[in-house]
C-alpha cells in the first residue's frame, strides 16, 4: 500500500517514471535492515494511517507524505544528529524533483521537527509530529510492544546507560504541559499517552 502512495506521490513530479521505483527500493532498503526494530515500513504505515485521517485539515499534504518517507531515512542510534542527516536527504530527493524550494524547506522543516516534538507556528508540522507519537497513546500490549523493540534497536548500549537516556527521554514526555500539540491527537491520544509513559518509568525507576 506505501509503495503506491510513494510511486503516485514522486510521478506527480518526476519526468522519468523509473525514478519513482528507484527511491521507493532505496526508502524500503534502509527501512529494512534488520537493526531497525521499530523505525521500520511498519512505523511508516502506522504513521500514514494517522495522517489520513487528518487529510483535509493539512495544507500540503504531499509534503507531509515527503516528510513520512524520509523523516527515519537516515537512523543510526550511535549518532544524534539523524533529524539532520534525513533533512538533508530529503531536500535533495524534492531538489531532484524540482519543487519549489518553500516547500522543500517545509518538509526539512517537518522532519527537523521530530527530534524534539515542540509546538510549531505551522499546523502541518504540530499534525505530522503528533502522529509520530501517537504510538505513545497506543493500547497498552502495543506500547509494550513499541519500547522493547525501541530497546532491541539500542541493543549496543548496556542496561544502566539506557535505562538512565531512556528515563531522561520519558520524563521530557511526561513534563510536557501537552504531549499532543493538535485537538485531534491531544484528544485520541493524551490521558493514555501519559499512563503509559508513567508505568514504562515506573518500570525502569524500580
Amino acid at each position: 500500500m506505501l509503495k503506491e502512495v510513494f510511486i503516485n506521490l514522486v510521478s506527480k513530479y518526476a519526468k522519468d517514471p523509473e525514478y519513482a521505483n528507484i527511491l521507493w527500493e532505496d526508502i524500503l532498503k534502509k527501512h529494512s535492515k534488520k537493526s531497525r526494530h521499530y523505525h521500520n515500513i511498519n512505523h511508516l504505515e502506522h504513521l500514514y494511517y494517522q495522517l489520513i485521517a487528518i487529510k483535509d485539515q493539512v495544507k500540503d499534504w504531499d509534503m507531509i507524505l515527503f516528510a513520512l518517507f524520509y523523516h527515519d531515512y537516515i537512523y543510526n542510534v550511535l549518532k544524534d544528529d539523524n533529524e539532520v542527516q534525513s533533512a538533508k536527504k530529503a531536500k535533495e530527493i524534492l531538489k531532484s524533483l524540482s519543487i519549489p524550494e518553500s516547500r522543500v524547506d517545509l518538509c526539512s522543516t517537518i522532519i527537523l521537527a521530530t527530534k524534539g516534538h515542540q509546538i510549531s507556528a505551522n499546523n502541518d508540522v504540530n499534525y505530522f509530529t503528533d502522529a509520530d507519537l501517537a504510538i505513545l497513546g497506543s493500547t497498552q500490549k502495543d506500547y509494550i510492544r513499541y519500547f522493547k523493540n525501541v530497546r532491541k534497536e539500542y541493543k549496543y548500549y548496556p542496561d544502566f546507560m539506557y535505562t538512565k537516556g531512556r528515563i531522561k527521554v520519558l520524563k521530557h514526555f511526561i513534563d510536557m504541559p501537552r504531549i499532543f500539540k493538535t485537538h485531534h491527537f491531544h484528544n485520541l491520544f493524551e490521558k493514555q499517552a501519559k499512563e503509559n509513559l508513567m508505568q514504562e518509568l515506573n518500570l525502569l525507576s524500580n
